[in-house]
């Protein structure tokens, strides 16, 4: 991992065996040799472990797993679905929002920073942490996911009640991986299409997500999310 994209404390003892393994040591080289190729790279380097940073593994209640960074400029910084403020809403993001308006019957954001979420312990992790300008999934296989299933297994080895969302086959089949989140699992496990508008109205619409997480945080004493973004 590069020195400015270094993993914050609350997380160096749950990845610090992944992160001597030889993926992690993969991705290194890959990443290095990318940007002395003049890649452009997203997230840019230093907020790669945002999601990790912004949202310590001792304060962890939720889960919100996605594929890969936005691949386009100014829009990734290392919070899965969120982009920085200015930017326009993206497709999944807003569809995000409208289910959070029938849900909740909160009013649409008209911005995309995710920020607030991840601060209250929302955990807005890409399987892949990185991307290259313009080529979506293009730094998927290159050593990520092994350091991002660490990270899920972490979460899942809490004994605190979490609550996972899994939005997608490809978010299902990586929580599969992970032991812990089996049937016997004492976390919630919500899974729904994607949210993206490819697939959103084969089931994501109405799936409630939002309020189910809230009432099993607040039946297992964690306290509710504030979805008002």
């Amino acid at each position: 991992m590069p020195n400015d994209d270094a993993v914050p404390p609350s997380w160096r003892a749950a990845l610090a065996p992944v992160l001597a393994s030889e993926p992690a040591r993969q991705l290194g080289t890959f990443l290095t040799a990318q940007e002395a190729e003049g890649k452009v790279i997203y997230p840019p380097r230093g907020s790669r472990l945002a999601a990790l940073d912004l949202t310590p593994l001792d304060r962890v209640k939720v889960v919100i797993l996605g594929q890969d960074p936005y691949h386009g400029a100014g829009q990734a910084h290392g919070l899965s679905f969120s982009v920085e403020p200015g930017v326009k809403v993206p497709p999944s993001l807003v569809n995000i929002y409208k289910e959070l308006e029938a849900d909740l019957a909160l009013p649409r954001p008209n911005h995309g920073n995710l920020t607030g979420w991840a601060r209250q312990g929302v955990l807005l992790l890409n399987a892949a942490l990185t991307v290259e300008d313009g080529k979506p999934a293009s730094h998927q296989g290159k050593g990520w996911e092994a350091i991002t299933d660490a990270v899920v297994a972490a979460v899942a080895a809490k004994a605190e009640p979490c609550v996972f969302m899994l939005w997608g086959g490809h978010a299902r089949k990586k929580a599969e991986r992970v032991a812990g989140l089996g049937p016997d699992s004492p976390h919630l496990i919500l899974t729904a299409p994607h949210p993206s508008p490819l697939s959103a109205h084969t089931g994501w619409f109405g799936s409630r997500h939002f309020s189910q997480a809230n009432a099993f945080l607040e039946a297992h004493g964690r306290g509710a999310v504030d979805w008002r973004v």
